[in-house]
């Protein structure tokens, strides 16, 4: 199928973060645009005041027999009443991931940004560096970028930056022309179950990319040979030393942790880099994403520039405020593997004590990496423990966000179990001095707890 066999387009769930901006990238190509949402808000809003119709609720006369395709989100159920309407009728059936795949079929150089962790920030730099280099993408990714104006920005159709999750297999739906894959860990074990289905998964994604397109791929990956086995095109790797094809050299951090490095290239030096974030993972996140970007002919400097723009995105180690002379940080990190480079970052910074309050994400992932959560978190002067977000999930009685706390403790960590946000809100205050950092940290609805307490400053 191709897009430009569709001109009437329905999405169900129109008001989510993804779907919204694939509603208004298809209607600047001259889609009409319908859809629905549970509840009106400020997105749905902003819709429907660009001309689209967007129904509240959820109804079978919603799908109306004009409608040629119907776009749904994972979150929709089968038992939808307007889904159900969608596919007794004649139009064209898909889920949001299978849309993705259609749309990057009008982009000359689809680039896929993938990997367990740092996928927004990266396929942000990459973004930042076409921006600079003035090639006008198309973006879509998953947190809000200031210089787009948010998450998404429709843009000329040669370069395409999508940030590609691979939860599901919904990146195996996509078309990318390039793709950068930072890393593999377990995550995702509701739908994986174990690491070796995660592999399988990535290496079906690698296989995707055309003869003519290009892979930048972390030379530490583990099982590195299981990612590229097969794969049509050429790749070239990234990492710490000259064992890859690109490194870094020279590593160096100012007081705010922010890296400066040299980039290296099969033993030549390029150039030098300097970041605007802090942290060792991101000198590695902006390496793949200069490599990417330099193998497609992007100017040097435009490159060096791009990267510097770069200040953060939503939710990543994003500073909200201070209070009592406590400074607070909001990170999204719900893996350990992200905990560990997000502790680290704070770490580089002049601080005092680090205290973390920490939302567990989803009772299956925690429940599978209970020990290395507690490993990574006794690092914290304090981690400040609270419920789990449940996310898709329903309590299996498995684990519960006591179980973490005293994890922790018996690695002789710091930690105290919360519960709830205003016990956790009660004892911050009352525990953290000035000088200190404060981090709220999880993929749940944790930042508003650091909001609160910036609004108390």
């Amino acid at each position: 199928m191709l897009l430009k066999d569709f001109k009437r387009v329905h999405f169900i769930g129109i008001g989510g973060i993804s779907m919204s901006s694939l509603a208004e990238i298809l209607l600047s190509k001259g889609k009409v645009i319908s859809g629905s949402d549970g509840i009106r808000t400020k997105v749905t809003d902003s819709l429907a005041d660009m001309g689209i119709k967007v129904s509240i609720g959820q109804k079978a006369e919603n799908i109306t027999d004009d409608i040629e395709l119907v776009v749904y989100t994972a979150a929709i159920r089968e038992d939808n009443p307007e889904l159900m309407a969608a596919r007794a009728s004649q139009a064209v059936v898909i889920d949001r991931a299978e849309l993705v795949g259609m749309l990057m079929l009008e982009y000359k150089r689809p680039i896929s940004v993938a990997g367990t962790h740092g996928k927004t920030t990266t396929s942000s730099m990459v973004t930042e560096i076409m921006l600079s280099a003035g090639k006008e993408p198309t973006v879509s990714i998953g947190g809000m970028l200031p210089s787009i104006g948010g998450n998404y920005k429709v843009g000329r159709e040669d370069y395409f930056v999508l940030e590609s999750c691979e939860y599901c297999d919904s990146f195996l739906k996509f078309n990318p022309h390039s793709a950068i894959i930072l890393n593999v860990d377990l995550d995702h074990v509701d739908y994986f179950k174990n690491l070796d289905n995660i592999y399988r998964s990535f290496n079906s994604f690698a296989k995707r990319l055309p003869k003519d397109g290009m892979l930048v791929i972390n030379k530490d990956i583990p099982r590195l040979a299981e990612v590229v086995d097969g794969i049509k095109c050429p790749y070239e790797t990234y990492g710490r030393d000259e064992s890859a094809n690109w490194y870094a050299k020279d590593v160096e951090y100012d007081s705010m942790g922010h890296g400066s490095y040299t980039v290296m290239h099969r033993g030549e030096s390029i150039t030098r880099v300097t970041l605007s974030i802090p942290g060792e993972h991101n000198v590695y996140n902006s390496l793949s994403a200069f490599a990417l970007a330099y193998l497609y002919g992007i100017d040097t400097e435009a490159i060096v520039r791009g990267i510097a723009n770069y200040h953060g995105t939503d939710r990543r180690f994003q500073y909200k405020g201070s209070f009592n002379g406590v400074k607070i940080i909001d990170d999204y990190a719900h893996h350990p593997t992200e905990i560990n480079a997000t502790i680290k970052s704070a770490r580089a910074g002049d601080i005092n004590k680090l205290c973390i309050v920490f939302q567990p994400h989803t009772y299956t992932r925690t429940y599978e990496l209970l020990d290395d959560f507690a490993m990574v978190l006794s690092q914290a002067d304090t981690a400040v423990i609270v419920d789990i977000y449940a996310s898709r999930e329903k309590d299996t009685g498995l684990v519960h966000s006591r179980d973490l706390a005293d994890r922790i403790a018996k690695l002789g960590g710091n930690s105290v179990y919360c519960g709830s946000f205003e016990n956790a809100e009660k004892y911050v205050i009352e525990n953290c001095a000035p000088g200190d950092m404060l981090i709220t940290m999880g993929a749940g609805d944790i930042v508003k707890l650091g909001e609160k307490l910036a609004d108390k400053n």
